[in-house]
């Protein structure tokens, strides 16, 4: 669930690699021989935005079956409670996977009501192969460098170059990362979990989790569920579908979702000139991605870059303000900058999303089989693909790595549960990222949850993003650990409405912030949170900035 440069969940015969294929079996699910861990000794590392931060790293055996082996380096963050009493340690993740976590920690301690946050020690981390922690996976450096063939394969040609463009790229995670690669897994990261739990002498672990984050969490619960303490999931990655069935879900909920947008561009006529027959807005959209097949924007925007430019838009509509301006110039002035400008704000990939979307490909590819004949995955990516253009071939060739992938899959875990404390499920009803039936599907698989929807809302990741409501059901789960319940067979336990959409930018301000971190605007709108010192913003576009959705 990873954003950026494709940012999609997620042929023949296996590449031939340097990788040893490690059988499904050998993964196991008992839990590893004890092993002593050092302390976590924490130093300072503040940021202007994070005055009280801090740092520690964490050594965890590469193979949890062979704890005496060697070891890989965890990277972690805290804010420290503040009250006399507290009630542990409450892990943050923001998704992906692939998705850097460190950060996660300052803003839920400063996104969280003072009294709730004091009581808890906030943790982010890194997860193994990501970010700070060692080592880091960077297995094709570049591999989104612009401009990127049409990612709607036209031709025999076409498709051979696209498929020998993804084997290239499993074969150099093979070459490059032999050693680690068949333990970079969901697995694998949720024992490391109970490591850095056990390293914070806590004998149970709170925990919220985004995105790909929920799915890391119930896999933890399902190992380890004696040792669950509070657990809010938000978004929720269907268990049932890891991973192919997901991506093709995600096809679909995705060209909604860009729909929605045409929708709204249509519904701000007088702001963009680009009609107000969202059908008509959208044959626009598409018109600007042909132009762009033969004459890339700024020498950089081809047709998949802007797929990648706008597929935020489907996280987080709050993006959407600045996405209709550079659509509107391209189309009605001629104008390419802004176009650009999106992009590299956008769409771009840099260092960093070359090591998230190795991670991210790494644990797919390696936690449940993916056809390995690339007539399934033609036959299926052009059924949806004529329901559902905007991303469905982009997504496609973004999880191909899988179909050649050097390690052999895992068979995933049944991630039901009857053992829990009361899980708390947070889920809009239109996400494209994670659809509403991931969320209906925990809910069923984890007996005593509560699901609590944000009705009518499209945004992906919707709590402490400025919903007061869905804030406060958190919240009040953090402080004491009771859920809404429904009355009678309902399944919805409790309902928020959806934050209203967001308004066009003053014109000024397009001219003055455009490719630049806008000041949030409507949607996501600025919301605060009562604090001890005073009101702390609350921002949509931070959030998502933190998911993984722009730099």
């Amino acid at each position: 669930m990873t954003t950026r440069a494709g940012m999609l969940i997620a042929a023949g015969a296996l590449v031939a690699g340097t990788v040893t294929v490690l059988p499904a079996s050998a993964a196991g699910t008992g839990d590893p021989a004890p092993r002593p861990l050092p302390s976590l000794a924490w130093t300072g590392c503040v940021t202007k935005a994070y005055p009280r931060l801090q740092c520690a790293t964490l050594k965890v055996p590469l193979v949890h079956h062979d704890p005496a082996g060697r070891s890989i380096t965890l990277a972690l963050t805290r804010v420290p409670h503040t009250a006399e009493t507290s009630e542990g340690p409450l892990l943050v993740n923001p998704g992906g996977p692939g998705g850097s976590g460190r950060s996660m920690a300052g803003y839920v301690a400063a996104s969280l009501p003072a009294e709730v946050a004091a009581r808890y020690d906030v943790i982010g981390f890194d997860p193994r192969g990501v970010g700070k922690s060692e080592p880091a996976l960077d297995c094709r450096p570049g591999h989104f460098d612009p401009v990127r063939p049409d990612s709607v394969p036209r031709g025999t040609d076409a498709e051979r170059n696209a498929l020998e463009r993804a084997q290239a790229f499993a074969a150099a995670c093979g070459k490059k990362h032999a050693d680690v690669l068949p333990y970079i897994d969901t697995v694998s990261t949720a024992r490391d979990l109970d490591l850095i739990r056990k390293a914070l002498g806590a004998e149970r672990l709170h925990y919220l989790g985004y995105s790909y984050g929920t799915y890391l969490g119930a896999v933890y619960a399902r190992l380890y569920p004696e040792r669950v303490g509070r657990m809010a999931l938000d978004s929720v990655v269907n268990p049932n579908g890891v991973w192919y069935e997901d991506n093709i879900a995600q096809d679909y909920a995705f060209d909604t979702r860009h729909k929605a947008f045409m929708a709204w561009v249509a519904k701000h006529d007088a702001a963009y000139g680009l009609g107000d027959d969202p059908a008509a807005v959208e044959a626009a959209w598409y018109r600007m991605r042909e132009e762009l097949r033969d004459s890339p924007a700024g020498g950089k925007v081809g047709p998949g870059e802007l797929e990648d430019t706008f597929l935020p838009g489907g996280y987080y509509d709050g993006y959407w303000p600045k996405l209709a301006s550079a659509f509107s110039a391209y189309v009605n002035d001629r104008d390419p900058a802004p176009l650009t400008a999106a992009y590299e704000r956008y769409g771009e990939a840099d260092s960093a999303a070359d090591n998230g979307y190795s991670v991210y490909t790494a644990v797919q590819c390696r936690d449940a089989a993916w056809p390995k004949d690339w007539n399934v995955w033609r036959k299926d990516n052009w059924e949806v693909h004529a329901k559902a253009p905007f991303s469905t071939w982009n997504n496609a060739w973004y999880n191909a790595p899988c179909a050649f992938w050097p390690v052999e899959p895992l068979t995933p875990p049944d991630v039901g549960n009857d053992q829990l404390p009361p899980v708390l499920i947070l889920q809009a009803t239109d996400d494209a990222a994670t659809p509403y039936e991931g969320g209906l599907a925990l809910h069923r698989m984890i007996r005593g949850s509560s699901l609590v929807v944000e009705e009518g809302g499209g945004n992906h990741g919707v709590t402490l993003a400025g919903n007061d409501c869905l804030d406060e059901h958190l919240s009040t789960y953090l402080a004491t650990g009771t859920v809404p319940r429904a009355e009678g067979d309902a399944e919805v336990d409790a309902a928020c409405a959806a934050l209203p959409a967001p308004k066009p930018d003053p014109a000024p301000a397009k001219k003055k912030t455009a490719g630049k971190q806008a000041t949030e605007t409507s949607a996501g709108g600025k919301a605060a949170v009562k604090k001890a010192s005073g009101w702390v913003p609350r921002s949509g576009t931070t959030l998502h900035g933190l998911l993984g959705h722009v730099r």
